[in-house]
């Protein structure tokens, strides 16, 4: 059985939604009612990584884990030390490219050398999955496309090699299912380094408006991130940018079409497979999900 958490984000609902039919599964989730699927095999139930015990009893009985961790702090120490209660046996982690980077230092990217270091001494059987920034960030400048045409972002002209997140899915699946990945890090990219400018331009070529780039500047993004994220997180993000603004993520990897058998997704596919968030927002209507089964972790 196969332990998934973070299944209400941007790459845990993909992965969820990419495992083979009939595959036992078992969703860890703060919030169980967020999780949809559709699929009687996977069984969901309530853990939070500051619960030791929610942690073991989402643990008991799997030997594969996926997993996701948000927050800096010690959430990756706490898993692991209920994933070796548990019996856990192998897990693929989460982390991100720019670990890879020797010039980058801020909190967030420190916060994920420390865990990847956590996992590749743990004595379980590991797995890194190293991406470049989502193609979905995008997604945050829709309430500006849709009001003012207009996008806004630091640092336009800089080639980022983004990822589609379903790529970053579809080879956490490879890496959950099949073997040969134990001991190895992937760094997952799109197929070519483009830049905020670029994406606008892409973005407006595929919904036939008009679209304009706004350069913000360092102070501009500060005060914006730290409207919605801890002032360590918000300086952290702005630290990254100088990284972007600088070069240092326009390196295009081989790991996507080598692992997958295809080209990576590029940006212009992922905005077409998007559009209608960038469109009129959707009058509210009554939602109907796809529900997961649910009950005590040991089903």
């Amino acid at each position: 059985m196969i332990l998934l958490t973070g299944a209400t984000g941007t790459i845990g609902r993909e992965v969820l939604r990419l495992l083979p039919p009939g595959l036992p599964v078992r969703v860890m989730a703060r919030s169980p009612e967020r999780v949809a699927c559709g699929r009687p095999e996977v069984r969901v139930v309530r853990g939070d990584f500051g619960d030791h015990e929610s942690l073991l009893r989402a643990a008991r009985g799997t030997r594969t884990a996926f997993l996701v961790t948000s927050r800096i702090g010690d959430d990756d120490l706490r898993f692991l030390n209920a994933a070796r209660e548990a019996g856990v046996r192998r897990v693929v982690k989460l982390s991100a490219a720019g670990v890879l980077d020797p010039l980058a230092d801020d909190a967030i990217t420190r916060w994920q050398r420390r865990n990847e270091e956590l996992w590749v001494h743990s004595g379980l059987e590991w797995t890194l999955l190293r991406p470049r920034a989502f193609m979905s960030n995008a997604l945050a400048w829709a309430p500006g496309v849709r009001e003012r045409g207009v996008v806004r972002a630091l640092y336009g002209s800089s080639g980022h090699a983004c990822v589609d997140p379903r790529d970053v899915a579809a080879v956490a699946v490879l890496a959950l299912t099949e073997q040969g990945h134990a001991g190895r890090g992937h760094t997952l990219t799109g197929p070519a380094a483009v830049s905020a400018a670029q994406q606008t331009a892409h973005l407006g070529e595929v919904l036939g408006r008009r679209l304009r780039f706004e350069e913000m500047d360092a102070d501009e993004a500060r005060a914006a991130l730290r409207g919605r994220y801890p002032r360590e997180v918000a300086d952290a993000l702005v630290e990254k940018a100088e990284r972007l603004r600088a070069g240092g993520k326009e390196e295009v990897g081989t790991a996507v079409p080598a692992l997958l058998g295809r080209p990576a997704g590029s940006f212009r596919s992922w905005a077409r497979d998007h559009a209608g968030a960038f469109g009129p927002a959707p009058a509210a209507e009554g939602e109907t999900r796809p529900r997961c089964g649910t009950g005590p972790a040991g089903s």
